[in-house]
């Protein structure tokens, strides 16, 4: 099917949360590349990456600015906060801190996409006051922001609504959460995972000129289909609406999320003119979805 509908004027940009993965090599990467390879062969096939390293550790400015020197101008990195900001009880305490990484990560140029806070399931609405006063101090019009919670309150009424007029007020993106898929099967494919994610409800909403989608895949591709399928219709009306979509895929069996990646790319440009995949560009060609 080929796409008929006008291109969007929200950008789409696709990944997965790493990318020094060694269960890539062979398939998404060559046999034999080198560490040091790793994230000049990522950015040439895919347009954003989800930081997760930075959560558990700082890095320095050097690298930062390796970083921006491995990858094109319009690749996309969407840096998570430090843990010591986030899963340190309350944020406020922590807001010079929060300011120095996102001075640092601004090293990056106009390949910083959202950094994004991720509050562990502890940090409810009764810490609202704290988030808004955080938000409010560390906001910037130049650096964009997103928030994940995952507090279960936080997707009740009446506080997903304060929270996402909190949000929508400053113009910083809630990070959607989708880990249906993991949760409708009839086994348990996070059992070797060292991180569960949580089973969460998934509310799709925009509270910023852009959104970021962190897309939990099941290992096996059919279980994939009907939320895959879902995504691509919410992604086309808000591109169309000029919404840029970060969409991050994970898996429990991170062998499977590039292929997920470009599955998902393949089923949305059928429906929208997007960009074609830099990998989908290469020569020659890689095996398409030889891990299904």
């Amino acid at each position: 099917m080929t796409a008929t509908s006008p291109k969007p004027s929200g950008n789409f940009y696709l990944g997965c949360a790493i990318w020094a993965y060694k269960g890539w090599l062979g398939d998404f990467y060559p046999q034999g590349s080198s560490a040091s390879q790793l994230l000049q062969l990522y950015a040439e096939r895919l347009t954003t990456v989800e930081v997760n390293a930075t959560f558990y550790s700082t890095p320095s400015p050097e690298t930062v600015r390796r970083w921006a020197e491995q990858t094109p101008e319009s690749f996309q990195f969407c840096p998570k906060f430090p843990r010591t900001v986030s899963h340190a009880g309350l944020l406020h305490p922590h807001m010079d801190e929060a300011v120095d990484f996102i001075q640092l990560m601004q090293g990056l140029g106009p390949r910083l996409g959202p950094l994004f806070v991720q509050l562990p399931p502890s940090y409810g609405p009764q810490q609202f006051p704290d988030l808004a006063t955080f938000l409010t101090k560390i906001n910037s019009p130049e650096v964009p922001l997103a928030v994940e919670v995952r507090h279960p309150q936080w997707f009740q009424p009446p506080y997903a609504n304060q929270l996402n007029d909190l949000l929508l007020s400053l113009q910083i993106g809630r990070v959607l959460l989708d880990s249906r898929p993991i949760y409708q099967g009839p086994d348990d494919p996070q059992v070797h995972s060292q991180r569960r994610k949580p089973k969460l409800p998934l509310q799709p909403a925009t509270t910023a000129p852009f959104t970021v989608v962190r897309y939990i895949s099941h290992p096996q591709r059919e279980l994939n289909d009907m939320f895959l399928g879902n995504w691509v219709t919410i992604l086309q009306t808000w591109l169309q609406q000029g919404i840029d979509a970060y969409f991050v895929v994970h898996c429990p069996l991170e062998e499977q999320s590039p292929r997920t990646a470009q599955l998902f790319q393949q089923l949305l440009q059928e429906q929208i003119t997007i960009p074609p995949l830099p990998w989908d560009q290469l020569t020659p060609p890689s095996t398409q979805l030889s891990l299904f």
